[in-house]
């Protein structure tokens, strides 16, 4: 088809394909970032820990009537309800371990400390999470050991909340290892927190941080396991059950506690939290903005789609004695749809090449505003393909319409 008689239709209408063409260039610009800001939400909210989510449920409760922290003998009175609190979760009825714990993944309570491989190293080569726990608790989370050897009773210290003396023995994540010592075993070195030697003895392949940052990154899984059954006024602790009984040990739990001992606060709300209740409050947040950034998209192009058939619709009306001539002059039904989808095509094409250094320009912005990463060129490419055929399905309705137009009818308009 000679594409003259298209370019000069639309010079005539300047203002109206300038508009359609800026609105499929930002319809393709906020699509394409929002679709990629959605599958970073998606990945990130499906992204493992490292732990056996399903049989896991986390204890939080706060001790009434003990010893302030630092008066003699608060220590051994404290640890002794520990130990006691520990029994008692073991004996209900599903439960299959249990273990004391300062935090567990994406729980939202954070203990990091700064990582150095000399005493003198001004700054730290990574900043860790810190979970401290007894014996019991790789094997309560169910964390994969891959390298060294896992902590013994012999291993575990009792501490105030407020010591912080470290550990001779940690146990170290797998990235924490990697970034420590790359190319290298990290088993038998020793790492400084504080300017406080410890020995790592151990490496698991996964564990992810207590507090996740906004975008997945590496650091996110540099963790560290400390042998310390933590002794302060509130105690945390992590039960494992045995398949689908987890509902029912969970229901038993504030009862078999009270009943051990009254002198306790348990939250009725963030008291007792399976992993599934956690990992849906921390990313609560990701899955609002997922669905948000669906809703523009959606919107975005049903706007855009309107305005093509608005205009297309249009210009019908306008060209319908224009579209009847050419009916006479023998011009099938096909070359009069085929017309308007070429004319939509070249509006469309010059929309989305603007549209591309649009799209680019802000992911480079919301890159340096919120540490985004760059968006992949696959994203423009679909984008591209995707708004070409929206037009073309948009476009396809008016111009089936106008194919229709009867010669006489069209000869006839005023």
């Amino acid at each position: 088809m000679n594409a003259h008689p298209i370019l000069a239709a639309l010079r005539r209408h300047k203002a109206g394909v300038i508009l359609i063409a800026l609105q499929i260039a930002l319809t393709l610009a906020i699509v394409c970032n929002a679709i990629f800001i959605i599958g970073q939400r998606i990945d990130r909210v499906n992204r493992p820990t490292g732990i056996d989510e399903a049989n896991l449920f986390v204890v939080s409760q706060q001790w009434v009537g003990t010893p302030e922290s630092g008066a003699p003998g608060a220590v051994d009175t404290i640890d002794s309800l520990v130990r006691a609190d520990l029994d008692t979760l073991r004996r209900l009825p599903g439960v299959e371990s249990v273990a004391p714990v300062n935090s567990v993944p994406l729980f939202g309570s954070s203990h990091v400390n700064g990582i150095t491989l000399t005493p003198d190293q001004k700054n730290s080569t990574l900043s860790a999470t810190i979970y401290e726990g007894d014996d019991k608790l790789m094997s309560t989370l169910g964390v994969q050991l891959i390298a060294g050897r896992a902590f013994t009773a012999a291993d575990v210290l009792r501490m105030d909340f407020h010591d912080d003396t470290l550990p001779p023995s940690v146990i170290v994540s797998q990235a924490a290892a990697e970034k420590l010592f790359p190319n290298q075993s990290a088993i038998g070195k020793t790492i400084y927190s504080d300017s406080k030697p410890t020995t790592i003895v151990g490496e698991v392949k996964l564990l992810e941080s207590s507090m996740a940052e906004s975008f997945a990154k590496d650091s996110d899984y540099y963790t560290i396991i400390e042998p310390v059954r933590q002794v302060g006024d509130n105690s945390r602790y992590v039960v494992k059950t045995r398949p689908g009984q987890q509902a029912a040990a969970m229901a038993a739990t504030r009862d078999a506690l009270f009943a051990a001992n009254p002198q306790r606060v348990i939250d009725s709300e963030r008291g007792i939290l399976s992993f599934a209740q956690i990992r849906y409050a921390a990313y609560r947040a990701d899955r609002g903005m997922a669905i948000l950034m669906a809703v523009v998209c959606l919107i975005m192009l049903c706007v855009t789609a309107a305005g093509i058939v608005g205009l297309t619709s249009f210009w019908v009306g306008q060209r319908h004695r224009q579209i009847g001539v050419r009916r006479a002059l023998g011009a099938r039904k096909s070359d009069i749809l085929h017309y308007f989808q070429i004319e939509n095509l070249m509006i469309a094409g010059g929309g989305v090449v603007v549209g591309v250094v649009l799209a680019v320009g802000l992911n480079l912005w919301l890159m340096s505003q919120y540490e985004m990463p760059r968006m992949p060129v696959m994203y423009v490419l679909i984008g591209m393909v995707a708004l070409l055929a929206l037009g073309q399905a948009a476009v396809f309705v008016p111009a089936r319409r106008a194919s229709r137009v009867s010669p006489i009818e069209a000869t006839r308009a005023a």
